[in-house]
């Protein structure tokens, strides 16, 4: 393997390590009291499908 080849696959592992222990911290640290569901249903919407 040249030595290109080896920081590309060494700058692919970084980045996929990054990505990977960002989703990570984003889930360990996820207040789940604090963000308003995504799959709310409103009143609005209860009484539209009633």
């Amino acid at each position: 393997m040249t030595r290109a080849m080896k920081l590309t696959l060494a700058a692919i592992a970084c980045f996929f390590l990054a990505v990977a222990g960002s989703f990570i911290w984003f889930v360990a640290t996820w207040d789940r009291d604090a963000e308003q569901q995504v799959g709310q249903i409103t009143q609005q919407q209860k009484d539209r499908l009633a």
